[in-house]
C-alpha cells in the first residue's frame, strides 16, 4: 500500500495519472480519461489539453489522445508494447533521403504547431537543414497542413478560434483560404508548402497512419525551390506515400 501524500495537489495528481494512463493504454479519449479520474469530461479535456500543450500528448484525426514526443524524449515508452514511432520511421527516412536526394522529416501535430520528431538531411551543398526538435506553425508547413487536413471543420474552428496567427510573408493568412488548401490536400493525398515557412524552400508532406487508419504523424520532404519544379511534386509525393504505406504495415495497430 502506498503512503499517503502529505500535501496533495489534485490537478497535479490528475495530470500525472493521465500521463501514466497514456503510457499504459497508448490511446485515450476524453470520456475514458474522465471516468478514470472521476472528474467531469470538461475537466479531463482541459487536463489533456495541457498535456498536449507541453508535448506529453498529441491528437489523432478521431480526437483521441496519443503519447506525445516528450514520452520518447524522456524514454517513457521503453518497455511499452508496440513499436516506437521514431524507431520504425528512421530507416525509411534514411532511405527516402537517399532516394530523393533531399531532406526528409517525421512530424506530429501539437495544437496549432507541427513538431519535427526526426529528420535526415540531404547531402547536397545547397539543402534544407534538419529541423528535428523544432516546432513551427502548422498552417505554413506541408506536414502541418496534411495533418490539419485530417481534422473536422469543427476541430479546425476550435484550433483557430481567432483566425490564423501572422507568420512569414507568403503564408496563408485567413482560415477560409486554409480550408480550401486542406480540401485540395485531402483530394491529392499530399500538401505543399511553397516558400510559406522559409524563402526559397518548398515542402511536400503526406499523412502517416498505422494499419488501422489512425493518424500517427506526417512524412515531409523539404528542398530548395530551384530543385522543385511543379512536375516534380507528384513524384516526391508518390515516394512519400510509398514509404508511409510500408511504415503503416510495420506499426500495425499499436
Amino acid at each position: 500500500m502506498q503512503n499517503a501524500v502529505p500535501y496533495p495537489i489534485e490537478s497535479v495528481d490528475n495530470a500525472l495519472r493521465l500521463i501514466l494512463l497514456l503510457r499504459e493504454r497508448s490511446r485515450l479519449g476524453v470520456a475514458e480519461a474522465a471516468r478514470h479520474l472521476g472528474v467531469a469530461p470538461s475537466t479531463a479535456h482541459r487536463l489533456l489539453g495541457m498535456l498536449k500543450h507541453h508535448g506529453f500528448a498529441v491528437q489523432d484525426g478521431r480526437r483521441a489522445y496519443l503519447p506525445g514526443p516528450v514520452f520518447a524524449d524522456l524514454g517513457l515508452l521503453a518497455g511499452r508494447s508496440g513499436p516506437d514511432l521514431r524507431t520504425v520511421v528512421r530507416p525509411h527516412l534514411e532511405r527516402l533521403s537517399g532516394e530523393l536526394q533531399e531532406t526528409v522529416h517525421l512530424a506530429v501535430l501539437q495544437g496549432t504547431a507541427v513538431r519535427f520528431l526526426d529528420g535526415v538531411e540531404a547531402t547536397h551543398g545547397l539543402r534544407v537543414g534538419s529541423r528535428a526538435g523544432m516546432s513551427m506553425p502548422a498552417h505554413c508547413t506541408s506536414g502541418g497542413k496534411v495533418l490539419l487536413a485530417q481534422l473536422s471543420p469543427a476541430e479546425l474552428e476550435v484550433l483557430y478560434p481567432r483566425g490564423l496567427p501572422a507568420v512569414y510573408g507568403p503564408a496563408v493568412e485567413d482560415l477560409a483560404t486554409l480550408r480550401r488548401q486542406l480540401t485540395t490536400a485531402r483530394r491529392l493525398g499530399y500538401a505543399v508548402n511553397r516558400e510559406e515557412s522559409e524563402r526559397g524552400i518548398t515542402g511536400i508532406g503526406v499523412c502517416l497512419h498505422d494499419s488501422t487508419g489512425r493518424v500517427r504523424g506526417a512524412l515531409a520532404a523539404g528542398m530548395p525551390t530551384a530543385r522543385c519544379p511543379n512536375t516534380r511534386i507528384p513524384e516526391v509525393a508518390a515516394a512519400l506515400r510509398t514509404a508511409a504505406g510500408l511504415i503503416a504495415a510495420e506499426l500495425g495497430g499499436h
